[in-house]
């Protein structure tokens, strides 16, 4: 008998609304589709529409990587032009949505670390009648920006999960690693873990653009305070990067972290990483595609004013060999 694995069953409900979606409009019709002989799958018989996603990540980010494979899956089935671009600076990732806007594309795919900072681009876009859907970061204020859903990991939740599987590990005092600063998803994870973790819990900044001062930003932390065991990065190879370091030490602080790269499997399976938070980004990049082209298609839309959580999934050296699987095999 077939089982689905843990991690498709978590993804069934964010799916199973898409299919209710498509049965519950359009005079209950599925989409007309037509055979996709390049890729041996189905397209969609619509017209073509353009979409453009922009991150706060740069150009080669391992993570959002892993979002735009899942987007460019979407619009592969969906009949869709996929445009991608990203920058982490706010204000510049604010005038990408005002050239998307510019170039009258059909809907919006946008990440929101700063909502301050992207507001007001994003209402620019609704006012034009462009659709816009949130992913990733943004999900404590995306309603503000006028977008109609959101899809990824509500990082509150996140870091309380994160907290509860160290109090699981009997872990007594935590160091939370801000990267960048300004970004409130960050903040809202160390705060989740503040919340539910039974021990201490800092938190401090060090800057993830340049790993040698991030690693030696926690180094003199830890020297400081040997009483802090467990230290929480909050991006995949920052924790690669002090799971080393602490190797390399000789150190017994356990490092926790944040999403996957092909990095992390190998310390996952060692244990050098205790355990990392997976928000699921190959979904979150799918979603925001599919659910802009099924409003465009027949104007549903996901989530009822409420984010549609893609995480957070704890993957340790228990579970992280069959997700190893699906990214090999391209499917996450």
């Amino acid at each position: 008998m077939f089982t689905l694995p843990k991690r498709a069953l978590m993804a069934l409900p964010a799916i199973a609304l898409v299919l209710a979606a498509a049965a519950c409009s359009g005079g209950g019709q599925a989409p007309d589709t037509t055979s996709n002989s390049a890729g041996g799958g189905q397209v969609a018989d619509t017209p073509r529409i353009k979409i453009a996603m922009i991150s706060h990540a740069p150009t080669g980010d391992a993570f959002f990587d892993t979002i735009i494979h899942g987007a460019e899956a979407a619009a592969a089935k969906d009949n869709v032009d996929f445009q991608y671009s990203g920058d982490g600076d706010a204000s510049k990732q604010a005038t990408l949505v005002q050239t998307a806007i510019d170039s009258k594309v059909d809907g919006i795919a946008v990440s929101i670390p700063n909502p301050d900072a992207l507001r007001a681009a994003i209402l620019k876009a609704k006012d034009a009648g462009i659709p816009v859907v949130a992913y990733n970061a943004g999900d404590r204020d995306w309603q503000s920006t006028g977008a109609l859903s959101f899809y990824g990991e509500p990082e509150l939740l996140s870091g309380q999960v994160t907290g509860e599987q160290m109090n699981k590990l009997g872990y007594k005092h935590a160091l939370c690693v801000v990267q960048a600063q300004g970004q409130v998803q960050l903040e809202d994870r160390c705060a989740g873990i503040k919340e539910k973790f039974t021990g201490k819990s800092d938190e401090i900044f060090a800057d993830g653009t340049d790993i040698s001062a991030y690693t030696s930003t926690i180094k003199a932390k830890l020297a400081s305070d040997p009483s802090i065991d467990a230290v929480v990065t909050l991006g995949p190879s920052l924790g690669v990067a002090v799971a080393n370091d602490v190797k390399s030490s000789g150190a017994k602080t356990a490092v926790v972290t944040y999403a996957m790269n092909n990095d992390v499997y190998p310390l996952l399976a060692s244990g050098d990483i205790a355990f990392t938070i997976d928000q699921q980004p190959w979904l979150q990049g799918y979603m925001s595609v599919d659910s802009l082209w099924f409003y465009k298609k027949n104007g549903t839309i996901l989530g009822a004013n409420q984010s549609i959580a893609t995480g957070p999934v704890v993957l340790d050296k228990t579970n992280s060999a069959q997700v190893q699987e699906y990214a090999k095999a391209g499917d996450r």
